[in-house]
């Protein structure tokens, strides 16, 4: 009910080139149980290079680039073969290959996600080419192997338990992080908590948007994010994609879910066909780490897309995890209160899929 108040348990954030080893949590009640007989996805392919089209090489040493399509991209492999770097035609989010890092919730999923991928935000969208341009060039080099924060630290910077940072003024920028207020006035089987948390009400501070608006936060909202504005916090506020006020029009990330499936920012790696259950999409091997995942949750809200997440990467059982911000749990999370956290299989969630971007 909605008027009485959960506690989010104390989560283990981040193993740093841990060992995955057997978890002795147990999973805790699914709103929605797998489906038996589902085929788990265990390799995406999205790096096979077979079939890929050598490009002339732009660095040093055996490196070579190839070209691949759906969708279209650059890759860089090393001279051991092994790729490197995943750069997307139109998207800036770039998928570069660094330390091995395990993401661990083990209060609320036994998942673990142990990768080598590290999801970083370029200064320009990727083009056919661009490893020969400058400004690549720059930036390669200076995160090529970088341990320095980048997406998916910054998201696991707001679950249950995360060490709370301030900056030079003094703000909390990052810590253990709410959805939203609590619903009191909500019917029961409604909405345990408020939505509308941006990431400005989180901080606690005005934010000036570009177009001349200022986000102004909520007393009630502070330390919260609800999907969206969880995304716009990790995306925008940390990485520094730009963002817009609304989702009204302009460049930027909008602020809703619905409004960011359907602009014009980045890739779709999945594209839209509609809400409806038989509009799931199929090719989910086009993911990648660090992609927007949108979902058809609620019927309330009639054609809109209702919640966002963000792959993470494929569990050590082989099930490919997001992370969001959640309501059952209360704040970002991988786990699986309110329904498991994975997109293959036939879950709640990954029967709620409708489309993906790639920024």
């Amino acid at each position: 009910m909605a008027g009485k108040k959960k506690t989010r348990p104390f989560v283990t954030g981040l193993v740093v080139l841990g060992l995955v080893g057997t978890s002795g949590f147990l999973t805790l009640e699914l709103r929605k149980q797998d489906d038996q007989g589902v085929t788990e996805v265990r390799d995406i392919g999205v790096l096979d290079g077979a079939g890929g089209k050598a490009e002339p090489s732009a660095t040093k040493g055996a490196e070579r680039w190839t070209r691949h399509e759906n969708p279209a991209r650059s890759v860089l492999r090393g001279a051991d073969g092994r790729v490197e770097a995943v750069l997307t035609d139109g998207a800036r989010t770039a998928k570069l290959t660094g330390p091995a890092r395990t993401f661990a919730e083990p209060a609320s999923t036994a998942s673990k996600v142990s990768t080598t991928d590290w999801v970083r935000l370029m200064p320009e969208p990727w083009v056919k080419g661009a490893e020969k341009q400058k400004w690549f060039k720059e930036w390669y080099a200076e995160f090529a192997g970088s341990t320095e924060d980048d997406l998916f630290a910054f998201a696991y910077q707001y679950v249950a338990g995360a060490r709370q940072q301030k900056d030079e003024q003094g703000v909390a920028f990052a810590g253990d992080a709410n959805f939203g207020p609590l619903n009191t006035s909500g019917a029961e089987g409604g909405d345990l908590r408020l939505e509308q948390s941006d990431f400005y009400d989180y901080l606690g501070i005005p934010y000036p948007f570009r177009n001349g608006s200022v986000g102004k936060p909520d007393a009630l909202r502070a330390r919260s994010l609800d999907c969206s504005g969880y995304m716009r916090m990790v995306l925008g506020y940390r990485a520094r994609y730009p963002l817009r006020a609304t989702d009204a029009g302009g460049d930027g990330l909008p602020r809703t879910a619905n409004g960011m499936a359907r602009s014009k920012e980045g890739v779709n790696v999945l594209p839209l066909a509609g809400i409806r259950e038989e509009d799931r999409p199929t090719a989910i091997d086009q993911l990648q780490p660090g992609d927007l995942v949108f979902f058809k949750l609620d019927k309330r809200t009639g054609q809109r897309l209702d919640h966002v997440g963000m792959v993470l990467g494929h569990d050590t059982e082989g099930h490919l995890i997001f992370i969001s911000s959640r309501e059952e749990i209360n704040g970002p999370t991988i786990g699986d209160i309110g329904g498991v956290s994975r997109l293959d299989g036939n879950g709640y969630y990954a029967k709620t899929l409708r489309s993906a971007k790639r920024l």
